[in-house]
């Protein structure tokens, strides 16, 4: 297949492009930096432009672009957050819709985020959304690739729960911290922590192209989550580091603002029924195993 992704130099697409690669696929990146040349397609979606003529003979798309959600949540950077996401999205889906021969499959990420703050209840792809910021925006920014669905593209919505690598995200953020012992559970430790892999998310993704039965949202995350606390303890054994010193809600809540209580703090308990469906096999369904394989361990 000839595959357009955005985000293709992000945690997600850095390790996604080679892996369509290695199937033999043809990736087209989708990026902002400069003209369009070679497989490269130029667009910029803040100012609504995209050059959609290198857009033809396309056959699927992985759009995964947007601003990155780490940092302390003013309202410029809630703006970016939800405006890169919404209105990408937007141009993209209507700008392939325009094609004379729309691609017949569109993965446009979302997140868990959907859910918001659930404590204990067992959330499916049907299960409602949240009411936070966060909720908010996948579920615009969901919606936003309504123009590709209506023309016939089998658009699906990967749900990202807390994506596992050493090269980015929350596991790269807190090794330094509890490599040194003094890591520990945040607030509680009740809360549900619904993670993945890396591999598993490009597996997924991979899955979701080629799965005709797939479409609407699914659930990227591994069966039977771990509490933070569950969590901690077994990334200290990994590191055979204590995890003695807790980081309570207020102290999260005073460092980071908002996105303690969305990001830390939330609790989703997330099943992800439609791979299990469809017969998608987990490479790290573990966590033990999954921070062996990430840490060399």
């Amino acid at each position: 297949m000839d595959v357009l992704v955005s985000g293709s130099t992000g945690l997600i697409g850095s390790a996604l492009v080679p892996a369509l690669e290695e199937r033999g696929h043809q990736v087209r990146p989708l990026t902002r930096s400069g003209d369009s040349s070679g497989n490269t397609v130029w667009w910029d979606p803040c100012a609504g432009e995209i050059d959609a003529g290198r857009l033809e003979g396309v056959d699927a798309v992985v759009h995964l672009a947007g601003e990155n959600i780490v940092g302390r949540w003013t309202p410029a950077k809630k703006a970016r957050i939800r405006e890169s996401r919404v209105q990408g999205t937007q141009l993209l889906a209507k700008t392939l819709a325009g094609l004379p021969e729309p691609p017949a499959v569109m993965v446009s990420a979302s997140a868990s985020g959907y859910y918001g703050d659930r404590g204990n209840e067992l959330l499916s792809e049907a299960s409602a959304p949240g009411s936070n910021f966060l909720a908010g925006v996948c579920q615009e920014w969901e919606a936003a690739a309504n123009p590709a669905r209506q023309v016939g593209a089998r658009v699906v919505h990967p749900r990202f729960g807390i994506v596992l690598s050493t090269v980015g995200g929350a596991l790269a953020s807190m090794l330094p911290i509890f490599k040194l012992g003094a890591g520990g559970k945040i607030g509680s430790g009740r809360q549900y922590w619904s993670w993945v892999v890396v591999d598993d998310v490009v597996g997924a993704i991979l899955h979701a192209l080629e799965e005709d039965s797939l479409k609407g949202p699914i659930n990227v995350t591994v069966p039977d989550p771990p509490s933070n606390a569950e969590y901690t303890r077994t990334l200290g054994h990994v590191l055979n580091r204590p995890t003695v010193f807790p980081l309570p809600a207020p102290a999260a809540r005073v460092m980071l603002g908002q996105v303690a209580d969305e990001l830390l703090l939330a609790s989703q308990r997330i099943e992800p029924a439609r791979l299990k469906e469809t017969g998608y096999s987990y490479r790290y369904p573990e966590l033990e195993g999954a921070l062996r394989y990430l840490l060399g361990r």
